[in-house]
């Protein structure tokens, strides 16, 4: 027997979990092997697993407890069982509040990631000061939202505002950017993708750094176009990160408080107010915790419901 099929032979019985002197390890099979292994990670999972579950169990308790009463916030009050859900569920601020948050989330997720997107194929080209364009590609995510939101209020909040004053010299007179409802929710919308968007830069960017260079190449070599390249290998590669950025954009998105309030309020006459400003709005403004407690668990329903879903396509995306 030559050397190379001694290897060979050596290789095989190495894959059977067979010693090099003939004999297998008794009960080392490949399934002994993946049970074992399966084991090991429960027991390193488990304990976090406790850990959260205990962090979370009693404030989720006692938040489902609080959706079910007639209380305040310093008194739990009567129960009324599912009296604050109809409450909620029949009331036009709810529904209101649910289709500018439907739209927000739209608008934050899906031009988050084109602009993301683009920036990160970009920035894999070779272009002039390329470490800067990216750390100032990264200043509105950076950046505290107290400041940006401040800084955006300078640029369009009156008449006499930058933005504002440069359209008066094309001859568009009166834009009141945060006093129109139209315009102050297409403003809160873009504003959260100019935040929002480099996070999306840095998860596509880095899920194109592991693609191997050597598909592009064989594929060039095929024939294949820019546009089928991007089509046919890049978005299928990068899908998981694209789901997973989805899914954590969206939560980002539906839970998002500050941008929104510091910006708008939620206002004018509640045309930004998404389900998070209304829900805080019911408890700490109208004192009415019962039916704010509500709105939570149906965006926490919701965000669970889309989160599914999005999973699903995760798994499904998986490249061999």
């Amino acid at each position: 027997m030559t050397t190379s099929q001694n290897a060979a032979t050596r290789l095989r019985r190495a894959r059977s979990g067979v010693g090099a002197g003939g004999a297998g390890r008794p009960g080392r099979s490949r399934n002994a092997i993946a049970g074992q292994t399966r084991r090991t990670y429960s027991a390193l999972i488990v304990p976090s697993v406790v850990l959260l579950v205990l962090i979370n169990a009693y404030p989720f308790a006692v938040a489902a407890s609080q959706s079910v009463h007639d209380g305040t916030l310093i008194s739990e009050g009567a129960f009324v069982g599912l009296d604050n859900y109809v409450t909620v569920l029949t009331s036009e601020a709810f529904w209101k509040a649910t289709r500018f948050t439907i739209i927000f989330t739209i608008v934050g997720v899906f031009g988050s990631w084109l602009l993301g997107l683009a920036f990160a194929l970009l920035l894999r080209t070779r272009i002039p000061a390329n470490g800067l364009f990216k750390v100032l590609l990264l200043l509105p995510w950076v950046v505290p939202v107290v400041v940006s939101a401040t800084a955006w209020n300078w640029l369009v909040a009156t008449p006499q505002s930058p933005i504002p004053l440069l359209l008066r010299q094309f001859g568009i007179e009166n834009v009141l950017f945060l006093a129109d409802p139209t315009l102050a929710a297409v403003t809160v919308c873009v504003f959260k993708v100019w935040i929002s968007f480099p996070f999306m830069m840095m998860m596509t960017g880095a899920a194109l750094a592991a693609v191997d260079p050597t598909v592009y190449e064989a594929s060039q070599m095929d024939g294949a176009s820019k546009w089928q390249q991007f089509r046919m290998i890049t978005l299928p590669l990068i899908a998981r990160s694209t789901y997973i950025s989805w899914i954590l954009m969206t939560i980002f998105c539906v839970n998002d408080f500050p941008t929104i309030y510091l910006l708008t309020g939620g206002g004018p006459v509640d045309a930004t107010t998404s389900l998070t400003v209304l829900a805080y709005r019911t408890v700490f403004q109208n004192f009415q915790l019962g039916p704010g407690v509500a709105i939570a668990f149906i965006m926490t329903l919701a965000l669970v419901a889309v989160s599914v879903v999005l999973y699903r396509q995760i798994r499904k995306s998986s490249v061999e």
